[in-house]
């Protein structure tokens, strides 16, 4: 008999069609994003809310919050389903995408481990399905956690091309379960013109964990100041991820 989905993947998948009158997405790097670490244990599920809102400029009020849940059914595999719900400057929030993801862990090369992702989403009200791959970085020594994803995504629509992006993290323990380091994320452009003046986010993040009421609460909070062509439209942008894990 096969194992069932985890109750968290089930509430999600189950909730994507209530949704489905969405409308389109403009949300900037980093805006309710995270960077994917490499490895993960087996059996554990998770539920994570990722939020992020635009502070200052001519996107002020723009925010964007991503639902997921997964699951991790083998040591090297984690499944999960992804919800985002998006609000333009002046308007109201609407779902924009529903998701399904995977991220397999190839395993390590020079002390570094490496995991692949891979992406089908569905988009609402005209906008584009689209396939997304990212190559997964991880480096540990001790106290500290560098990450990089580099980020591959193609809107399946005629005439529309590959673009590319980067997340990356660095951050290290500083008492108990509390880090401190610093996250970034930012455009590089298309294949056809890679790194072209676009937009770049950094700032500082807090992580930190809580495990006395039994599942495990994870709680990352920072701000991501806006830097080349981003500052064009906002200043910077607010971030926060909470996350269960069973």
């Amino acid at each position: 008999m096969s194992r069932p989905f985890p109750a968290p993947l089930r509430a999600l998948l189950l909730a994507g069609p209530l949704f489905a009158w969405a409308g389109p997405a403009f949300a900037a790097p980093g805006l309710g994003d995270e960077v994917y670490g490499a490895t993960y244990r087996k059996g554990t599920s998770e539920f994570e809310a990722r939020y992020g809102a635009v502070n200052g400029g001519r996107t002020r009020g723009e925010d964007a919050l991503k639902l997921e849940a997964a699951h991790v059914p083998l040591k090297n595999l984690r499944v999960a389903a992804q919800m985002e719900v998006e609000r333009e400057p002046g308007g109201g929030r609407h779902v924009t995408q529903a998701s399904v993801e995977a991220v397999y862990t190839l395993g390590q090369a020079a002390g570094i481990d490496v995991a692949v992702y891979g992406e089908y989403a569905k988009g609402f009200r005209g906008e584009p399905d689209a396939l997304e791959a990212k190559l997964i970085l991880e480096k540990r020594a001790g106290p500290f956690d560098a990450r990089l994803n580099l980020v591959a995504e193609r809107p399946l629509a005629h005439g529309e091309r590959t673009e590319l992006s980067y997340a990356a993290s660095a951050d290290v323990a500083i008492a108990g379960d509390l880090r401190a380091g610093a996250a970034a994320f930012g455009d590089l452009g298309t294949v056809h013109r890679f790194a072209p003046r676009a937009e770049h986010f950094l700032g500082p993040v807090l992580k930190g964990e809580v495990e006395a009421f039994g599942p495990e609460l994870e709680i990352e909070a920072g701000y991501l100041f806006a830097l080349a062509q981003a500052r064009d439209n906002m200043r910077g942008q607010f971030r926060l991820i909470v996350s269960v894990e069973f």
